[in-house]
C-alpha cells in the first residue's frame, strides 16, 4: 500500500479487529513502529496494551506509557 492514509487505516483496522495472535503475522513491525505516533491517537488503551504484549519490540520502543 503506497498511500499513507490507507496504510494507517488498514493497520488501525487490524489492531481493532484482529486477534492478538494475528498481529505479528499481519503487521510489519517496522512499519507499525513508523505509524505508531498516529496510531496511538486512533486506538484505545486496551488495543495499545495488547499490541505491546504481541509485539515486544513495540513495548520497548514506547516505554510503559499507554
Amino acid at each position: 500500500m503506497s498511500k499513507p492514509r490507507r496504510r494507517t487505516g488498514l493497520y488501525r483496522t487490524v489492531l481493532h479487529e484482529g486477534l492478538r495472535g494475528d498481529l505479528p503475522g499481519c503487521l510489519n513491525q517496522d512499519l507499525l513502529l513508523e505509524l505508531l505516533p498516529v496510531l496511538r491517537t486512533l486506538v484505545g488503551r486496551t488495543v495499545r496494551a495488547v499490541g505491546k504484549v504481541a509485539l515486544p519490540k513495540l513495548a520497548s520502543r514506547t516505554g510503559a506509557t499507554a
